[in-house]
């Protein structure tokens, strides 16, 4: 830190490690924005005050238990440390751009790129630990994004499958997680030399593997939540020097004891446009579809599948979600018995073939369930569904003991007009499905996401 900072700065440094640490919340743009009722509630609430690198992100009072609000539920927001909202914001993803977030988990950055993504385009999401993959996948439900795919594979794997093939890469890499240790006692403990050298080499090779994923004329952004050279500007030096088509465009830091925060690294690289083409994806979706005459049955066979279930989605939706605004580019995908909207990239390239083999945690927007001919509406086709588009609504303040009760799994009673499938929510936000039947509302709220 003396080398990074000079001899005073370091000690303030230092003397921030015995400050309280900050909390953040980002707003879900997907759901809510500042001009809305909902936003002055939870501005009244938690004491907001504007992070001022993230037009989305606010300081809340350290008293407040944003996680215990229905809003949370609703997924109006994501809980996010706030100088870890930095990454997105220098990656600036775009709709309609292919985009991946290479090291995903918990699901904050993936979050404020779809936010960014506006629905249209295409994300993948990635973690190696299956674990955090569902975590992700948790996450990219609750705050209703339906243009995400959620992957479980190890780098070399996506970058034999995706080649050249990303407008966009977020790598929040693995670290040794300086920037934790205000709030994580155990990351102390962890923290050592050669874990800090072990860091910097897994680093190096998943940058290597982003490298080669990234199209020309792409933007990669690499952070961390550490302060070392080791695993920033020496990582990121070492990794011009191997990829001379890779410009460094800028570098920004958030340091504890200057902002509010506790502490970030970002780097912002630009693939020059020479170089190798755009990738193709349709020569790997070819090398792994069916060929020849037991393939074209096999395709017509699921053809006539998809056709078939999403006949069953739409009649569902033209009863229960009338003003349904539609799922964007795509196409319906089996797991089981449960039925996707597998989400395209904007150049037609993506598709199920291009899965064929990887580890996928989520193909997309989960619509439903699909057996014996009927259809059951999926907890994430509520989280993405906006509350114009049901037949009915029955909504609550937060404060209603009708909305507790939901929320912990309980029948509701009817309103004036609740008939079949509708929708639950908080303050217009919907929170998931109930089905109307005679004088009650039976819950279809996950088991899993109820409270106690």
């Amino acid at each position: 830190m003396r080398s990074l900072l000079g001899l005073p700065e370091a000690e303030s440094f230092l003397r921030s490690y015995e400050d309280e640490r900050v909390f953040g919340l980002r707003l879900n743009p997907l759901k809510l924005n500042r001009g809305s009722a909902p936003f002055r509630n939870l501005e009244e609430a938690f004491r907001l005050e504007p992070v001022p690198w993230c037009p989305t992100g606010y300081y809340y009072d350290e008293t407040a238990r944003p996680g215990k609000h229905p809003y949370h539920a609703a997924g109006l927001y994501y809980i996010q440390e706030p100088s870890a909202m930095s990454a997105a914001e220098l990656l600036a993803p775009a709709p309609g751009e292919t985009v991946l977030d290479l090291a995903a988990a918990p699901g904050g950055k993936t979050s404020q790129i779809a936010g960014k993504m506006n629905g249209s385009g295409l994300l993948i999401a990635n973690e190696i630990h299956p674990a955090r993959a569902k975590i992700v996948s948790e996450n990219v439900e609750r705050l209703g994004i339906r243009n995400a795919v959620v992957t479980n594979e190890p780098p070399d794997r996506l970058s034999a499958r995706f080649p050249a093939f990303f407008d966009r890469i977020m790598l929040d890499a693995p670290c040794s997680g300086e920037g934790m240790f205000r709030k994580d006692p155990d990351a102390v403990k962890e923290w050592s030399p050669a874990h800090v050298d072990m860091c910097a080499a897994r680093q190096a090779d998943i940058l290597d593997h982003a490298a080669v994923m990234l199209k020309p004329g792409g933007t990669l952004v690499y952070s961390t939540c550490t302060f070392n050279r080791s695993e920033n500007e020496d990582t990121i030096a070492a990794f011009a020097r191997r990829h001379p088509s890779f410009e460094l465009r800028s570098i920004e830091r958030i340091w504890p004891h200057r902002d509010r925060g506790e502490g970030h690294f970002v780097a912002l690289l630009a693939k020059s446009d020479d170089g190798m083409p755009n990738a193709d994806l349709g020569a790997a979706s070819r090398m792994h579809s069916n060929s020849g005459r037991a393939g074209r049955k096999s395709r017509g066979k699921d053809a006539a599948e998809s056709g078939a279930d999403l006949a069953l989605f739409q009649g569902f939706a033209d009863e229960s979600l009338p003003g349904f605004a539609g799922l964007g580019p795509g196409e319906p995908l089996r797991f089981g018995d449960a039925l996707y909207w597998l989400p395209h990239d904007s150049r037609g390239r993506f598709g199920k073939d291009a899965l064929h083999g990887l580890r996928v945690a989520r193909p997309g927007l989960h619509l439903g369930d699909v057996r014996k001919g009927r259809f059951e509406p999926a907890h994430a086709l509520a989280m993405h569904a906006a509350e114009e588009a049901a037949a009915w609504v029955q909504s609550y303040p937060p404060e209603a003991p009708e909305l507790s009760a939901y929320l912990r799994g309980e029948t509701l009673p009817v309103m004036a007009g609740s008939s079949g499938w509708g929708l639950v929510a908080v303050d217009g936000k919907p929170l998931g499905w109930g089905k109307a039947s005679g004088e009650q509302v039976k819950n279809h709220l996950p088991k899993g996401l109820r409270r106690p």
